[in-house]
């Protein structure tokens, strides 16, 4: 009997379990058993590897071949372990030493003539295997600056079995060609099609980076991007078609700051698992924007998908913006599953296959016209929509949802003076980015004994005994709660408003007039001097 074994990893959502391939030789009859809960697609692999083994120049060991995945229980999908169980065979045949294996991690998807391609995940995957304690992993060459990124890990990039057979044997290492396909060309998967042309993290399709000077007009809406941007503060805005709703939402992740390395790590590994890591950027520095289409199903928005479920739009803009155009447009049942996602910063879905955690902290921004003829209230003309159409429409975006939306800012259409005027366009974004950036590093020095870093994620009671405003500053609020116009998770909610507001304006605690402005951008309703008298 000849055995022999290596390591692979197996990914449920984006994090990895370490999977050990183990092969087994025995004599008999030439069978290929390949056990351990695999899915189709790795069930196929039995037939991948023995084209690909053959077609390197190895002989396919003629005895019964029982190839083992475990932990057995845990479901297994895709092809990246075809390389692990390729090498574990060849070392159970005596091919190439066994433990020369046994403590590699190895990810790769094997071709029928040997040539190894890469595959979704290979930045967790990485991070699963260092955290399990492997310091030696093997991966595509076209992927090896993504597993990089990972430290304290030796990566070994190889294009072909025959290559890699030869370096664990001690052999010249024959010279192949390069993949003519480049590993950013390949197909995201079901659903996601191919990525747009210019910056995949770029809210224009050409690839521009937007500026915040290019809007015309909408003081209101600028200063509520601002402090959107600032606390990270969910965002609506509402106001008739043609407004610059849409604008203002596309330049909302150029005012975020850039991000840590920690974040950088946890959004790549998002995108590596859906396989929209953009072409030569295996590093994410950058806030991603995530905008579905207002048809988008719940599994899309918040994860799932037959079998292990995938990450969603809400994941894929985790440390980003995910702004949701036509928002009202959308069904009110996909739009309640982002509640508890928007509360917690992550998403669990439940199937069959098991539990699955995505990360899920995002900022977000949607957008909505007053009605569905989008002329309720607004200077374009009559409204001819009916009275309990415009309620219908309106109650999409359930109450529940919406009290989790900090700014809620109407956006009205621009003047003909406005947008013809040579300085109609307000400040630039790199200029707006400095302030919220000032803002960001004055809450992270209040919170640095905490675990949050922007005033969105502290709880309301820290907010009222630890971070205590202004003596009379919750005045206003405090009637309005009384009122029945705020409830208590609002009142926490404008708290942490005006903090963020306090902080732009370089307020060591909020005061009566910072709560106003918090009061002002969620209600709508100016109370005292408003937004403009607390920025100045």
């Amino acid at each position: 009997m000849a055995f022999a074994r290596t390591c692979a990893v197996a990914l449920v959502g984006v994090e990895g379990v370490v999977v050990e391939v183990q092969a087994d030789l025995e004599p008999g009859v030439a069978a290929f058993s390949l056990v351990g809960l695999a899915d189709k697609s790795l069930s196929e692999s039995r037939d991948r590897v023995r084209a690909a083994v053959v077609n390197s120049g190895t002989a396919w060991p003629q005895k019964k071949l029982t190839v083992g995945l475990s932990p057995a229980a845990v479901p297994k999908t895709g092809s990246g372990f075809d390389l692990a169980v390729a090498c574990a065979v060849l070392a159970a045949a005596e091919r190439i030493d066994p433990r020369s294996i046994a403590d590699v991690m190895m990810i790769g998807e094997l071709g029928l003539d040997g040539r190894v391609r890469p595959v979704r995940g290979v930045l967790p995957a990485v991070l699963t295997a260092a955290g399990a304690g492997y310091r030696q992993v093997v991966v595509p060459e076209q992927t090896v600056a993504e597993a990089a990124l990972v430290p304290d890990v030796a990566v070994l990039g190889v294009r072909s079995l025959r290559q890699l057979i030869a370096l664990l044997s001690d052999e010249p290492v024959p010279d192949e060609p390069a993949d003519e396909e480049p590993a950013g060309s390949r197909p995201l998967g079901p659903g996601w099609g191919h990525p747009p042309p210019g910056d995949l993290f770029s809210p224009l399709a050409d690839g521009r980076t937007p500026d915040l000077a290019e809007v015309s007009g909408q003081s209101l809406a600028r200063k509520a991007l601002e402090v959107a941007a600032a606390g990270r503060h969910h965002l609506l805005l509402k106001g008739a078609p043609g407004a610059g709703k849409t604008m203002l939402a596309e330049r909302l992740p150029g005012l975020l700051p850039p991000l840590t390395r920690q974040e950088s790590l946890e959004v790549s590994a998002v995108h590596s698992v859906s396989g929209s890591l953009p072409a030569g950027r295996p590093l994410i520095d950058r806030p991603p924007y995530c905008a579905p289409h207002h048809s988008a199903s719940m599994a899309s928005l918040v994860g799932g998908g037959s079998g292990v479920p995938r990450p969603g739009a809400i994941s894929l803009a985790h440390h980003g913006v995910l702004f949701l155009d036509e928002a009202a447009e959308m069904s009110s049942q996909v739009l309640d599953a982002l509640r508890q996602p928007l509360e917690s910063g992550c998403v669990v879905v439940a199937r069959a296959a098991g539990v699955v955690r995505m990360p899920a902290r995002v900022l977000l921004v949607m957008a909505t016209n007053p009605c569905p003829c989008g002329r309720h209230g607004s200077p374009l003309g009559d409204c001819e929509c009916l009275p309990s159409t415009v309620r219908r429409y309106r109650a999409r975006l359930s109450g529940p949802l919406l009290d989790r939306v900090d700014l809620r800012v109407p956006v009205e259409p621009v003047s003909r003076a406005e947008l013809i005027a040579p300085a109609s366009g307000g400040e630039s974004t790199a200029r707006v980015a400095g302030r919220v950036l000032a803002a960001r590093s004055r809450a992270a020095a209040r919170f640095a004994d905490s675990p949050w870093r922007t005033n969105s994620e502290v709880p309301g009671h820290e907010l009222r005994t630890r971070w205590v405003p202004s003596p009379g500053a919750l005045v206003r609020a405090e009637r309005d709660m009384d009122r029945g116009l705020l409830t208590a998770r609002g009142l926490d909610r404008v708290l942490r408003v005006a903090w963020t507001v306090a902080d732009l304006a370089g307020h060591d605690r909020p005061s009566a007039v910072d709560v106003d402005a918090a009061l002002e951008l969620r209600t709508g309703v100016r109370r005292g001097s408003g937004l403009a008298g607390s920025l100045s």
